[in-house]
């Protein structure tokens, strides 16, 4: 869990991201899944666009990506989630929140 300080910093920082993804009428599939992982292992924050044709609320959609990826859920705004996980690797730069 995130502080409402912490939160607010990777909103700012999701804030001009491009979304990686989206989640559309096929909903969450196996090959979205790998995508996004391997999109949080290289980057640590995400942002996910959720299309209406989902079907879902999008704040339901985001927590079940949220736990299928086991990343926290930032923020979602819209129809767009960001999502956060610290990466594995040792080589790159963390984000300091």
């Amino acid at each position: 869990m995130f502080t409402s300080k912490q939160r607010a910093n990777l909103k700012s920082m999701a804030s001009t991201m491009k979304p990686v993804g989206q989640v559309g009428k096929e909903g969450i599939s196996e090959n979205l899944i790998e995508s996004l992982s391997g999109a949080l292992e290289a980057r640590e924050l995400i942002k996910v666009t959720l299309l209406p044709a989902a079907g879902e609320d999008g704040e339901n959609l985001a927590e079940n990506l949220a736990d299928l990826l086991h990343a926290e859920l930032v923020a979602v705004i819209g129809r767009k989630a960001i999502l956060y996980r610290r990466s594995h690797k040792e080589k790159i730069e963390h984000i300091v929140y």
